[in-house]
């Protein structure tokens, strides 16, 4: 029998698409693994992250009921991993900020992949670059992450958001989920007046009222960087990270939260960190992979990303605030750089993923012969 006759599975790609649909060129979004953790303080392990996130990604139903079709069966390309820097964390940071920038010259949103907090440093800079003090970043967290130092490197994840303060201002910086926060940062916080922070103790007490979602969204400003520390999440649905804390944040607040402020912002660059992968337990990957899948999925329908989008039937859809949905005339645009040229990956950004990763399945690849290009990959 012919290789091109048996089942095999799609590549390395986010959501196992086959590589045809995940072309740099053609990629709206690229995700960029950083495999890095050097900096952990309680439990080490997040530099798996970005492998378990991928890995469980593959078992994502490409379908979503509040969509009513399939978001993103093409236009997320997958980068390998870049490589951490071992001379310290400023180093990996400056990498990241690199590849950021090259990604954004492409006219491509860049989504990172964790990996420990103090990476988010890298893209921040790569973006205030372009966007100055138009560009705010929202944080979910359960730590403030505003020492100036820790464990004697002001590079920590401890400290990632003291080094954004660097870069703006503190009324730039919304922080949502906050639960554990050292003397020293709330003398900060005093100091300075910061009414960004959004405490968990607080969003709890409010249940169903979700009005904290309104001031978020009325505190951020034109621009938005969203970075998702998964200790934002309570640990009985998140137990999978290197730092947890009791009383966070539940799967369907935060949905409506990043459903919200997509719709509203012009959301720049995110980042999923901290991820540390528990073995034999499945359940926090996926709800990692799942999170970035809504999280795209709000952004496709925000830039009319999504080819022929049908109006969502299903009783699931009809209670969420949906983002809006394209023009008529605009549901199908064409995948290219703002300059309008198709473009290919760079040299400093090459991904082998671009080649062909494997054979896909027999169906898929009955697709690739007959008129219809293939939309998604087969299980």
């Amino acid at each position: 029998m012919p290789l091109d006759q048996l089942p095999f599975r799609g590549g390395a790609n986010f959501l196992g698409l086959p590589s045809e649909d995940c072309r740099y060129e053609d990629a709206h979004v690229v995700l960029l693994p950083v495999p890095y953790d050097s900096t952990t303080s309680y439990r080490a392990g997040t530099r798996d992250g970005p492998a378990a996130i991928l890995a469980a990604s593959r078992n994502v139903e490409l379908f979503d009921p509040e969509f009513g079709c399939e978001p993103l069966n093409r236009g997320v390309h997958t980068l390998p991993e870049l490589e951490p820097d071992m001379q310290g964390p400023q180093a990996t940071v400056a990498n990241v900020e690199n590849a950021v920038q090259a990604l954004v010259a492409d006219g491509k949103f860049p989504f990172l992949l964790g990996g420990e907090h103090s990476l988010t440093t890298g893209p921040v800079r790569a973006l205030h670059a372009v966007y100055g003090d138009d560009l705010s970043v929202l944080q979910l967290d359960a730590h403030a992450d505003l020492r100036d130092a820790y464990e004697h490197t002001p590079f920590s994840h401890a400290s990632v958001m003291r080094r954004l303060n660097e870069l703006i201002p503190l009324s730039h910086l919304t922080q949502v989920g906050i639960r554990n926060i050292s003397a020293s940062e709330m003398d900060l916080v005093r100091k300075s007046k910061h009414d960004g922070i959004f405490w968990a103790h607080e969003i709890a007490a409010g249940g169903h009222d979700q009005s904290w979602i309104d001031r978020v969204c009325k505190r951020l400003k034109k621009r938005v960087y969203i970075t998702i520390d998964l200790d934002a999440f309570d640990p009985s649905v998140m137990p999978a990270v290197g730092t947890p804390e009791p009383g966070g944040l539940l799967w369907y607040p935060v949905l409506n939260l990043l459903r919200q402020v997509v719709g509203q912002h012009d959301v720049v660059g995110c980042d999923v960190v901290e991820l540390c992968p528990i073995p034999g337990f499945i359940a926090p990957d996926f709800f990692a992979a799942k999170l970035i899948f809504k999280l795209l999925a709000f952004l496709f329908a925000r830039h009319g990303w999504i080819p022929d989008r049908p109006r969502p039937d299903h009783a699931f859809a009809q209670n969420a605030s949906q983002p809006p949905r394209p023009k008529k005339g605009e549901a199908h645009r064409k995948r290219e750089h703002p300059s309008g040229a198709a473009r290919s990956t760079p040299a400093a950004v090459a991904s082998p993923s671009t080649k062909r990763q494997g054979v896909r399945s027999s169906r898929s690849m009955a697709s690739a012969r007959s008129s219809s290009p293939p939309t998604r990959r087969e299980r």
